[in-house]
């Protein structure tokens, strides 16, 4: 079988710089290259007309480009869309994107991982095995495609960017570091790293590492429980980096880089959406600046959790903003398509 090549999106600089004067090209190739690569988006080494025939048969020998290919796309009657990519071996992944046309805000969800190994009990990408992390330009292809379509349907480029999707992106820490250098590089796609969040279910030494990284965008932790027990209970990733363990990870990481840090809390019927359930989570918020996104269930099939009701989501951001913490309740968008994390690629 023959051996695929290399995408050259995946190609550190460090190597296309080796390679370049290898070749005995100039040095200013290797800009024209990134240009190409990176701020038009070509995904052809065709379309690089700068470039000599004899350099683009050259590229093609030793390098190719592996684009995402959309598989499946969903749309709410909310305007939410969902879409499944099929990677270059078969894989499915999926994005969505949340307009919001009042506050003309379009936020892409995109994935880190195929699968997740980290089995949280509510989630449908839980049920899947991690298969493989994604590349750079897995992620990066997310970002572009769903950008042309919301430009097409919408008039207005994606405004920010979750890593919520498929996957533990702490997990896939380097993939997932280049893919934003590129989206917040004024060469690439120049969005500014304060619109983008990437959330995870819990690696203290990941968010030590992006402390010591500096890095500028925002961190979100998805909690789910304010105490021990309850979130080993459906977070195994809690055996073995606990609450106190990130606690002291994310003051970590707020002294160092200042980013602006929430917690994910999705409300699950019976379990975790008591007031005491409320003010345990209040007490996790004091030790600095927090937001606490409070979230409906998407009902995954197969799944033994429900949607809290409508007075207890009242009820329990109440409670919390009652004690000083700033609290906001995402609606769930989407119900009418297979909106939760992992959904439409486990079909």
């Amino acid at each position: 079988m023959e051996e695929i090549k290399k995408d050259i999106r995946n190609v550190t600089h460090e190597e296309l710089q080796a390679f370049c004067k290898e070749q005995g090209w100039e040095d200013y190739r290797i800009r024209q290259l990134q240009t190409w690569i990176w701020q038009k988006g070509v995904i052809s080494f065709d379309e690089m007309t700068n470039l000599s025939l004899t350099m683009r048969e050259v590229l093609k020998a030793h390098w190719t480009f592996l684009p995402l290919k959309e598989d499946a796309v969903q749309t709410s009657s909310d305007s939410t869309i969902k879409y499944r990519w099929l990677c270059h071996d078969g894989c499915k992944i999926e994005s969505v994107l949340i307009p919001v046309m009042d506050e003309q805000r379009f936020t892409l969800c995109v994935s880190s991982q195929v699968g997740c190994s980290l089995s949280c009990k509510f989630c449908a990408t839980g049920q899947m095995k991690r298969i493989r992390n994604l590349e750079c330009s897995e992620i990066w292809d997310q970002v572009i495609m769903v950008d042309g379509h919301c430009r097409n349907e919408y008039g207005h480029h994606v405004t920010n960017i979750v890593y919520m999707g498929m996957g533990e992106p702490l997990l896939n820490y380097r993939n997932v570091l280049c893919s934003i250098e590129h989206i917040t590089s004024p060469e690439g796609y120049g969005m500014s790293p304060r619109r983008i969040t990437v959330s995870t279910a819990g690696i203290e030494k990941g968010i030590r590492r992006l402390a010591d990284d500096g890095v500028k965008f925002n961190l979100a932790l998805s909690l789910h429980a304010a105490d021990d027990a309850k979130r080993s209970a459906i977070m195994p990733i809690n055996d073995q980096n606990n609450l106190a363990s990130l606690m002291s990870a994310i003051l970590y990481f707020h002294q160092k880089t200042g980013g602006r840090i929430s917690y994910e809390y999705i409300l699950f019927k019976g379990f975790n959406d008591t007031i005491q359930d409320a003010k345990l989570l209040a007490g996790l918020c004091r030790q600095f600046p927090v937001r606490v996104n409070i979230i409906e269930y998407n009902p995954v099939e197969g799944v033994n959790f429900s949607r809290a009701d409508d007075a207890a989501i009242d009820r329990f951001g109440r409670t919390l903003r009652d004690l000083g913490v700033m609290a906001t309740v995402r609606r769930s968008r989407g119900k009418d398509i297979d909106a939760a994390c992992g959904q439409l690629a486990n079909k």
